[in-house]
C-alpha cells in the first residue's frame, strides 16, 4: 500500500511544485506588537536645538582636550559637522549632538567611540567609519565599565554596531544600526552583549548584520526591538534571567536561538520570515525554564525546534497562547520531548505539526486546549472544546522516513493530497505524532493578517 502511496506523492512533483503557497506578507504594520510603533517614530537623531550649560568643542583637537581632561565638563554639545577621529572616553560625560547633520566619522582603521568607565551618554548623532577588523570587533561604539548609554543614535554601514562587554547596568536605546552589504556570516554583529548583567536594550531598529548578541549576561531586558535581514535576530548564550519582550524579528536566517541559558521569557513578539534550511522562528538547545507566550511565529522553514530542552523535565518549557502558522514545519524536536507544554496555541495551515528526528513522536510533550486549523472533530455540548481528541497522524511523516527524498515536497500540494488521504481513510496512516484531549474549536488569536 505505500509502495502505491509513494508513487502517486512522486507523481503529483510537478503539480505540485506549480502549486506552492503563496508569500504571506510579514510587513510589520500587520502585526500586534506593543510598543513597536511609538518606538519605529523615536528611533535614531533627530534635530535639536543646544542643550543650556553644554560646553561646545572648537573642532576636533578642542574635543580630544576636553574628554582627556578628568576635570573637563559634565556635558559636550557637538554642533551640526562632520568631526573626524576615533575617541576615546574614560570619564564621566554626556555627549549630545544636533541631530542627524552631527556625524562623528572615524578613521576607518578601528573602533570610533571607545569608552571606559562609568556613567558615559552617548546621544543623537551618526556614527560611522568603523575598520574591517574581526578580531577587534572593530565598532561605531564600545561600551565598558557601568552605567553607560548609548541612545538615539544612527550608527551608519559600521561593521560592529555597539558592543557593550563587561558593562553592567548599561543602555542601548532608540538607535538605528545598519551593518554593511555582503554575505551575513562577514558582517559583525549590530549589537553584542558579552558579561554585561541588567542591560537594557529597547527601542532599536537593526538592519543587515550578522546578529544581536546576549552572551554571558544575566537580567538584560530586550524591549521594542526589531532586527531584519540578519541572520540571528537574537541569539541567547549561557544567559540567565533574560526577558525579551513586545519585539520584532522578521526576515532573518533565525529569529531567536536560545543555547546553554535558563529562565528566559519570550512575549508579545513576532518571529516571521526565517526562510532556508537553517531557517528557524525559535530554537533552544539544553536550556531550561523557559517560557515563550503571546508570540506570533509565523512563515518560517521550521517555527519552534527542540533540542535538549529542557534538560530536565523539572525545568519545564511552555508555549502559551501563541500563533504558530504557515510554516513548512511548526514544532520540531531532535528527540522525544519530556517537559515541554503547549497550551492556548493556535495551529494554522502548517503543513507538518510535529517532526521528530529519527522518526519519534510528540506524544510525550503536553499538549492541550490548543486550536488545530486541520482539526476533524466536533462541539456537540457547544463549549467551545472539540468532544473528541485533535490526533495528527501524517501518512507523509512515514514516507518521508522512509524515503528522504520525498521531504522536497514538504509544505507542498502533493503531500497534502497524501495526508487528505490518509485522514479519509484513517487506516493508512499508522503513525501517531500528538495527540491533544481539548482542542479549542476557534482560534484565540486575530488571524486575518496570515491571508496571502
Amino acid at each position: 500500500m505505500k509502495a502505491a502511496v509513494w508513487s502517486c506523492a512522486a507523481g503529483l512533483g510537478l503539480l505540485a511544485c506549480s502549486l506552492q503557497p503563496p508569500v504571506h506578507d510579514v510587513s510589520l504594520a500587520l502585526w500586534p506588537v506593543q510598543g513597536l510603533s511609538q518606538a519605529a517614530q523615536q528611533v535614531g537623531p533627530k534635530a535639536q536645538a543646544r542643550l543650556a550649560g553644554a560646553v561646545e568643542p572648537r573642532d576636533e583637537a578642542h574635543l580630544q582636550q576636553l574628554l582627556a581632561d578628568p576635570q573637563g565638563p559634565p556635558l559636550l554639545w557637538l554642533g551640526p559637522r562632520t568631526w573626524r577621529g576615533d575617541w576615546q572616553i574614560r570619564r564621566s560625560v554626556r555627549i549630545v549632538g544636533a541631530g542627524p547633520t552631527t556625524v562623528l566619522q572615524g578613521s576607518g582603521t578601528g573602533t570610533v567611540v571607545d569608552v571606559e568607565g562609568r556613567d558615559v551618554s552617548i546621544e543623537n548623532l551618526v556614527i560611522t567609519g568603523t575598520g574591517e577588523r574581526h578580531t577587534q570587533e572593530d565598532s561605531a561604539c564600545k561600551l565598558r565599565g557601568s552605567g553607560h548609554s548609548l541612545r538615539h543614535t544612527e550608527l551608519r554601514h559600521v561593521l560592529f554596531g555597539a558592543v557593550v562587554a563587561g558593562c553592567k547596568g548599561c543602555t542601548v536605546e532608540a538607535n538605528h544600526i545598519t551593518g554593511r552589504a555582503g554575505d551575513a556570516e562577514l558582517r559583525g554583529d549590530g549589537i553584542k552583549l558579552w558579561s554585561a548583567d541588567d542591560g537594557l536594550v529597547m527601542g532599536n531598529r537593526v538592519e543587515d548584520v550578522r546578529d544581536l548578541v546576549v552572551w554571558y549576561s544575566n537580567r538584560v531586558q530586550l524591549r521594542h526591538n526589531v532586527v531584519v535581514r540578519s541572520r540571528y535576530g537574537c541569539h541567547f548564550m549561557y544567559t540567565h534571567d533574560c526577558d525579551l519582550r513586545d519585539s520584532a524579528l522578521v526576515d532573518n536566517t533565525v529569529g531567536i536561538f536560545v543555547m546553554y541559558s535558563a529562565d528566559l521569557r519570550i512575549s508579545g513578539s513576532v518571529l516571521a520570515g526565517a526562510r532556508g534550511p537553517a531557517g528557524v522562528g525559535l530554537g533552544f538547545k539544553d536550556s531550561d525554564d523557559i517560557q515563550v507566550i503571546g508570540n506570533y511565529l509565523v512563515r518560517n522553514t521550521v517555527g519552534s525546534y527542540f533540542d535538549t530542552t529542557p534538560r530536565s523535565p523539572d525545568h519545564p518549557v511552555l508555549l502559551r497562547d501563541n500563533v504558530i502558522a504557515i510554516n513548512d514545519i511548526a514544532l520540531r524536536w531532535h528527540s522525544q520531548p519530556h517537559g515541554v507544554a503547549l497550551r492556548g496555541n493556535d495551529f494554522v495551515s502548517n503543513p507538518e505539526a510535529v517532526e521528530v528526528d529519527g522518526g519519534g513522536d510528540a506524544t510525550t510533550a503536553d499538549f492541550e486546549g490548543n486550536f488545530w486549523s486541520d482539526y476533524a472533530g466536533y462541539d456537540l455540548d457547544g463549549d467551545g472544546w472539540g468532544d473528541v481528541d485533535h490526533l495528527q497522524k501524517h501518512l507523509s511523516s512515514s514516507l518521508t522516513e522512509e524515503k528522504p527524498v520525498l521531504k522536497f515536497f514538504r509544505g507542498t500540494a502533493a503531500l497534502a493530497v497524501i495526508d487528505t488521504l490518509a485522514r479519509a481513510v484513517p487506516v493508512l496512516a499508522t503513525k501517531l505524532l500528538l495527540r491533544d484531549a481539548r482542542p479549542a474549536m476557534q482560534p484565540q488569536h486575530r488571524l486575518s493578517n496570515l491571508r496571502g
